[in-house]
């Protein structure tokens, strides 16, 4: 797979701000035209000295959940942590294993924020504008925003708010276990998204290509230590 190239990576603090304002009007809610049967998850992990990235993406096809693809990627870390400016930490090793697929998802679910973001341009969104794909963004934690606990059966949930905006769905996924935080990421609807979500979530917390995709880059990180 391609990506498109529209900026550095390595950028001062202010043009990187800059660059996710400018993307985040991009960033397109439009509703997925056909049911997604070929899903991509994607995760990132770091090496226990701080000083590498690595990437996972595992492929699989519904409704049978069979892995179709795996694929990782390393590189060393070159930009600091900053609040709200993690796809610019961790988005360069995704691309990197991204494009290694041969197989074209119909849709990443990504570990991270889409549209819940202060800038709206999580990483979810800023993978999604890269690729010119569907992206979900699926998230263990908030980052920014207001909710009431949803029901606590699973496919309940209730809105994420930021001043008075709806930018994502606290979802359950799993009867009487934590929720994740949801949004769009690109070219998909908040109700795509937590469609998406349930029907990749099985017996556990996260959506299996995620889970799958966590387990890994887990195992790649152990290994190369």
């Amino acid at each position: 797979m391609k990506t498109r190239k529209l900026h550095e990576w390595d950028l001062p603090y202010k043009e990187a701000v800059e660059t996710q304002n400018r993307l985040a009007s991009q960033v397109r809610f439009t509703a997925m035209k056909k049911k997604p049967e070929i899903i991509a998850g994607l995760d990132c992990a770091f090496s226990r000295d701080g000083e590498k990235i690595f990437a996972a993406v595992v492929v699989i096809g519904l409704p049978g959940f069979e892995v179709i693809e795996t694929v990782t990627a390393s590189r060393k870390l070159s930009f600091p942590y900053i609040p709200g400016l993690l796809s610019f930490r961790e988005a360069p090793v995704c691309i990197d294993a991204i494009e290694k697929l041969k197989v074209k998802p119909d849709v990443f679910i990504v570990d991270g924020q889409g549209f819940a973001h202060p800038r709206r341009f999580g990483i979810a969104s800023h993978i999604g504008v890269l690729l010119d794909m569907p992206t979900v963004g699926c998230a263990k934690s908030r980052l920014i925003g207001e909710f009431d606990e949803p029901g606590k059966r699973k496919g309940n949930y209730s809105p994420l708010t930021d001043d008075g905006k709806v930018i994502g769905a606290v979802l359950r996924t799993r009867n009487s276990v934590k929720p994740v935080f949801v949004s769009v990421g690109h070219k998909c609807t908040l109700d795509d998204a937590i469609k998406i979500v349930l029907e990749c979530t099985t017996k556990y917390r996260l959506p299996e290509p995620s889970r799958l995709a966590h387990q890994t880059v887990s195992r790649t990180r152990l290994s190369i230590i």
